[in-house]
């Protein structure tokens, strides 16, 4: 039995700590298990990761403390994979081994809720309980009505006080027990049990596909690619079926919180209480439970966003990661992992299967399948044949020609939403940009209201009347003049989500609507209570940013407007034309789903652009070959592998020095493979007060620059102030 643990602690150190393991504890101590253990003056808690009978430092080592817990809360195959997260990502081991494990589960105090239960010794009968006093017969006839219950619950429905049951328990005719009661998400939430659809023929196929698969001996990766509403989840709820009649359990990530609720509700329609569901909305306790529920093997399938992917399920079968393009996927802290690229790797590690859906799959995705790496599942053909929406561009410059100004309604559009409200139907509008407007402007002298922290201009929010920083969250209260000229008369320009909602309460007085953005959706239940409402017909408009655009299945809706759609296309990054395309492509896909044709009105100021027209004849291929031929002469992704170096800090001189001492060392250890830019400032120069300088690097491997970067940074000082992040396979170069 090994003498000696290999322990990570709570402080970011990037190392391992030996530890000798005492004998009333060498039982007990395992990978993974929490621990206490002295660190200079003071105790902290930390993970085994490793166990040795040997240490270079066997003289000078301190014991272990204590467990925490009777069993490791960190099961082997997901401590290989933190500390591949770790190596990949260039993290520090304490940031994946904390990433791998939810807050509420990892932190001092986290435990079950425990209650006194009440119970009848002998349920069956007993002549003693016959001739009781009052309120003590109706503390039994209580019981013997609803069973066990919570002294509280008990209390409550006898009309009794604490001091005739304790009576009873005195007299040994009823027992109070501590029981653990579990938070549920779901509590008081009534389900209709569902059956299995008939497939169509493509949905079987890929099913057949991803089955297949499954059974093999070593299960690979496989792309979904189904257009928007093709019955992607169908496929996935019968996959999950299948893994669940060989044993096997089943982990499910959506992007957003706000696809969270639909997708569980029908998830837990079909499968019912083996389902736990894992994300940011849930309190800590309800969190805390949900986990433990899936580690003692009570729940086979564990759906929720990104950090759900971690979920310890036992005998993993399946994992799907729907909407895979998303970059919400991406963490951005570290280790800023991609969790559509873990799921891979964990599926590797654990040799289960690996799903990843969309309608508009990422060029790297679709790279891989040309490359032999993913099978593929294809469904081009919507659920019973019902037909793809009508798209049609409406180019913005003609309209404002038009008008004599710029408008947020084109005519078409305005016509299309008064069409589907007087025949009862549902209209989705979306922008990606919430506020009223997106800055404050003085038409005299120019002056723009500029966040004091960021190098942006702050957003108007007319319901609160401030100006906001949508990066660092700064507020500030609307000058009543000019600060420059004193000039009294501002321009709102631009235009945000909140603007759009005042503007339709003039042109649809009558029609009922709701908006979706992180300014309304910030209390715990708020997606439910929106999209529960939208659902039963009692908003007609849902007006919202991008957690409107995908996912969403409301037969009822069959108008979908895109406000400013070339928005995103102005963002100074190479992959801007395919978010632009997947974004136009999903918030499309949300009209047309039921019996009723659906019709698309994209706004744009230009309408030619080859993701704007890819998207309105849905040309997925087309657009891919295109835009891969464009990343290829350049050696991007998913033809290289891409790193951002960024340093932060609020002297600028003292970021740019740092930034070109670290490129300088870093220089001369590169392989000549790996193609590296100067430090240059960030497309973002600064944010939250910080300067923001880049370095680039693109290897066709990963390791190659990684390594070397690891070197520097164990040998190169940075200045106090100054802070480095690592963003391996970076998304975004803001």
């Amino acid at each position: 039995m090994a003498s000696i643990a290999k322990v990570v602690v709570e402080i970011s150190l990037d190392r391992e700590f030996d530890y000798r393991i005492p004998a009333h504890l060498q039982a007990s101590i395992r990978v993974g298990s929490q621990v206490t253990v002295p660190f200079q003056s003071r105790e902290l808690r930390g993970f085994v990761v490793g166990l040795a009978n040997y240490s270079a430092f066997a003289d000078k080592l301190k014991e272990i403390a204590g467990v925490v817990g009777e069993k490791p809360l960190i099961p082997d195959e997901i401590m290989k994979l933190a500390y591949w997260i770790a190596d990949y990502y260039c993290a520090p081991i304490e940031h994946a081994v904390r990433t791998v494990l939810p807050s509420a589960v990892r932190k001092r105090g986290a435990k079950h809720k425990k209650q006194l239960v009440a119970s009848l010794v002998n349920e069956t009968g007993c002549p003693a309980c016959d001739n009781l006093p009052p309120k003590q017969q109706a503390v039994v006839e209580t019981l013997r009505q609803h069973g066990p219950l919570t002294v509280s619950e008990l209390k409550e429905r006898s009309g009794c006080s604490e001091s005739p049951i304790k009576t009873l328990e005195k007299l040994g005719l009823v027992s109070i027990e501590e029981s653990t009661i579990l938070r549920d998400p779901h509590a008081g939430m009534e389900l209709l049990r569902t059956e299995p659809f008939a497939l169509m023929v493509e949905q079987r196929t890929a099913l057949d596909t991803i089955c297949a698969a499954m059974d093999q001996e070593k299960p690979g990766t496989v792309l979904l690619h189904g257009v928007t509403g093709s019955g992607k989840t169908e496929v996935y709820l019968q996959a999950i079926q299948h893994a669940l009649d060989k044993g096997q359990g089943a982990i499910v990530l959506v992007p957003e919180i706000s696809l969270t609720p639909q997708t569980v509700d029908r998830f837990r329609s079909r499968f019912g209480d083996c389902v736990a569901v894992l994300h940011s909305s849930l309190s800590d306790g309800e969190r805390h439970d949900e986990w433990h529920r899936i580690r003692n093997g009570e729940a086979q399938i564990a759906i929720g966003a990104r950090s759900a992917l971690f979920s310890p399920v036992e005998n993993l079968g399946l994992i799907v990661v729907d909407e895979e393009h998303e970059p919400t996927y991406k963490q951005d802290e570290s280790p800023r992992y991609n969790a559509r690229d873990v799921a891979v790797m964990r599926g590797r590690i654990e040799n289960c299967c690996v799903v990843l859906g969309s309608a508009t799959p990422a060029l790297e995705s679709f790279n891989n399948v040309r490359d032999g790496r993913y099978g593929l599942a294809e469904m081009l053909m919507r659920v019973d044949d019902r037909s793809m929406p009508l798209m049609r561009v409406v180019d913005m410059r003609i309209e404002a020609e038009k008008e004599g100004r710029a408008s947020i309604f084109s005519k078409e559009l305005v016509q299309g939403i008064y069409d589907r409200l007087n025949i009862n139907e549902q209209v989705i509008l979306f922008l990606n940009r919430r506020g009223f407007s997106a800055s404050l402007q003085c038409e005299k002298c120019g002056y723009v209201a500029e966040c004091a922290e960021c190098s942006v201009s702050m957003t108007y929010h007319k319901r609160a009347h401030k100006l906001l920083c949508h990066i660092c969250g700064a507020e500030e209260k609307v000058p009543d003049r000019c600060p420059d000229c004193g000039d009294p008369d501002f321009k709102y320009a631009g235009m945000g989500t909140e603007r759009i909602e005042e503007v339709l309460g003039k042109l649809c007085p009558k029609a009922r609507v709701a908006r979706m953005d992180s300014d309304t959706m910030r209390k715990k239940d708020s997606y439910r209570t929106v999209l529960d409402q939208f659902k039963t017909g009692k908003i007609d408009i849902l007006l919202g940013t991008q957690m409107i655009a995908k996912g969403l299945d409301f037969p009822n809706v069959t108008l979908v407007g895109v406000l400013h759609a070339d928005m995103s296309l102005n963002v100074p990054d190479f992959r801007a034309g395919e978010r632009t395309f997947q974004l136009l492509t999903q918030v499309a896909g949300r009209a047309g789903r039921g019996e009723k044709a659906g019709e698309v009105i994209v706004q744009a100021y230009t309408p030619h652009h080859p993701a704007i027209q890819a998207a309105r004849s849905l040309d997925y291929e087309g657009f891919c070959s295109q835009d891969l031929e464009f990343r290829r002469e350049l050696n991007y992704p998913p033809f290289s592998h891409l790193v951002l170096l960024t340093f932060k800090g609020e002297n600028e001189l003292e970021v740019m020095a740092a930034a070109d001492r670290f490129s300088a060392q870093l220089e001369r250890i590169l392989p000549e493979s790996v193609s590296h830019s100067p430090p240059v400032p960030a497309p973002l120069a600064r944010a939250k007060g910080l300067w923001r300088y880049q370095i680039m690097l693109r290897c066709e491997h990963t390791v190659k620059m990684t390594r070397p970067i690891r070197h520097v940074q164990q040998t190169c000082r940075l200045p106090k102030g100054v802070t480095l992040t690592v963003d391996v396979d970076a998304l975004s170069l803001l």
